[in-house]
Parts: structure tokens; C-alpha cells; sequence
């Protein structure tokens, strides 16, 4: 299982710490395809109140999320999760804080940097997107005619007016 620091990763998009809600989705919906491809178990953990599509504790996709407790940080929520972990030599965390990668090593847990899971989740995703069938125009148009749907009628059948 990967335990992630959401920031952390978010911090190795340049611009993406501008938005915090849309750069957590964003990444929410890398970790998607990440976890479906790859087959792994993910948790992230960001710094800050909840947001209201993914609550904390919620699972979206395969992928749990939490947040730092109200007056904490995910530092300490993270360390709080690995000491509770009972299946150690599995658990990778995902940080670029040097303190909280010498404390969770402690614990027995493999520690990877952030900027090596970005370029592992950028990779996947290029290689996800490639396998993704995409239509083009004129393939799209071929298969209308195919099925005897004429560009010109509305979702009746019914023939739309020329503007």
C-alpha cells in the first residue's frame, strides 16, 4: 500500500498550488488511474478541512483519502496511520519531508521521494492514455452514416432546421 502526502505531490506541479481544491481532484483523478492500472492500494492524506466530494475517510475509486486533523498537519496524521499499520514491510510513503521520511523509516516503512512517484504516475498515465481508443472526427462521422443517423435530425428523428 502506497500512503501518500497529497501536498507533497501536488508541490511537484508547478502552478498547481494555486488552486488547492482543483489540484487535489486533479490528483485525485491521477491516483484513479494509477491504482486501476497498476493494481495497488492508495491512500492519500492532504494538509487542510476536508473538501466536500471526497470526505475524510471517503474512498473514491479504489483510492482512500483523509486529511490532517483541525490544529494538525497530514505529517502527523500520516505518522498516526503508520504507527497503527499493522503490515509494515508493505507500506510505502509517499513524501519529500525529510522529517517525516526519517520518522516513518524508523518504523520499518520504505519511504519514496515525491518527485519519483510523479514521474512513476506520469509515466502510467502517458502509457494509460496511449492503450484509450480515440475517435476521430471522420471516424466519427463514417460511424454516424454507418448507422443511419443523419447529422442534419435532432434525438426524434425529426430533420433540424438550416441556420
Amino acid at each position: 500500500m502506497y500512503l501518500i502526502d497529497g501536498n507533497n505531490v501536488i508541490g511537484q506541479r508547478v502552478g498547481w498550488h494555486r488552486d488547492k481544491p482543483g489540484s487535489r481532484r486533479r490528483l485525485m483523478q491521477e491516483l484513479t488511474r494509477l491504482a486501476a492500472a497498476k493494481k495497488l492500494r492508495l491512500t492519500v492524506v492532504f494538509d487542510g478541512a476536508p473538501d466536500q466530494q471526497f470526505p475524510d475517510g471517503s474512498s473514491y475509486r479504489g483510492v482512500r483519502i483523509f486529511y490532517s486533523r483541525l490544529g494538525s498537519d497530514a505529517d502527523t496524521r500520516i505518522i498516526e496511520m503508520v504507527e497503527a499499520e499493522r503490515n509494515r514491510k508493505n507500506l510505502v510513503v509517499v513524501t519529500s519531508d525529510g522529517r517525516l521520511a526519517a520518522r516513518v523509516a524508523v518504523c520499518g516503512v520504505r519511504v519514496m521521494r515525491s518527485g519519483e512517484f510523479r514521474r512513476m504516475l506520469d509515466e502510467t498515465i502517458a502509457a494509460t492514455s496511449e492503450e484509450e481508443p480515440s475517435v476521430k472526427d471522420d471516424d466519427f462521422d463514417e460511424w454516424l452514416r454507418y448507422f443511419g443517423v443523419d447529422e442534419s435530425e435532432d434525438e426524434n428523428g425529426s430533420k433540424t432546421p438550416d441556420t
